[in-house]
């Protein structure tokens, strides 16, 4: 059976980073592979959790979750926010 944690964007920083509410403790246990999920506004999608030490390439949306963090959303040498049009107040949920 699917398990899904809900949360809310509450945040917009100065790089364009989704800042939400999903506390790291909230996540812990949740496999950070492909398996995990994280959809955006019910329409944009990315998999995986990853710290902010990735080698992800530039312009790929990624779920970052950080010890004493929220979970951030992140486009790689973008604006998370401009890119998908998505502000604070947005839907977030994880899945796996």
């Amino acid at each position: 059976m699917a398990s899904k944690i809900q949360g809310t964007v509450i945040k917009v920083n100065s790089d364009g980073d989704l800042i939400t509410d999903i506390a790291e403790d909230q996540l812990v246990g949740v496999a950070r592979t492909t398996e995990t999920k994280t959809v955006v506004d019910n329409e944009h999608e990315t998999y995986g959790l990853f710290d902010s030490n990735h080698d992800q390439p530039a312009i790929t949306l990624i779920a970052i979750i950080e010890p004493k963090h929220t979970l951030r959303l992140h486009l790689v040498s973008d604006s998370a926010a401009m890119m998908l049009g998505v502000n604070e107040g947005a839907s977030v949920e994880v899945r796996w």
